[in-house]
């Protein structure tokens, strides 16, 4: 792939020479000037704890990257997303806060 391809949140293909064995796709965090900060997002499960050591984050060089299709028979890691949601408060609770 080209640099002027790659945007940021683009989910794409990618594969490591050097940190894992099996292709995975992954989601452009940051674009450098050769290459790509990727949040792995599918992987093949032989590569577990590869990814696990690499955070689900890896820098692959613009030339290991394709446009992303739908992985088979690939885990799909975790995202660090948290939703908060405000919880009412009851009456009872509103009388013992103000003890």
């Amino acid at each position: 792939m080209k640099k002027a391809d790659v945007k940021v949140g683009a989910i794409v293909g990618a594969k490591s020479e050097e940190e894992l064995k099996k292709p995975f796709q992954g989601k452009v965090e940051k674009i450098y000037e050769n290459s790509a900060l990727l949040a792995i997002t599918s992987y093949d499960p032989v590569d577990a704890t590869a990814i696990s050591d690499l955070n689900n984050k890896i820098v692959v060089n613009f030339k290991n990257l394709k446009a992303a299709r739908a992985a088979k028979n690939s885990k799909t890691a975790s995202t660090n997303e948290v939703k908060v949601e405000k919880i009412a408060k009851t009456k009872k609770a509103n009388k013992d806060s103000k003890k």
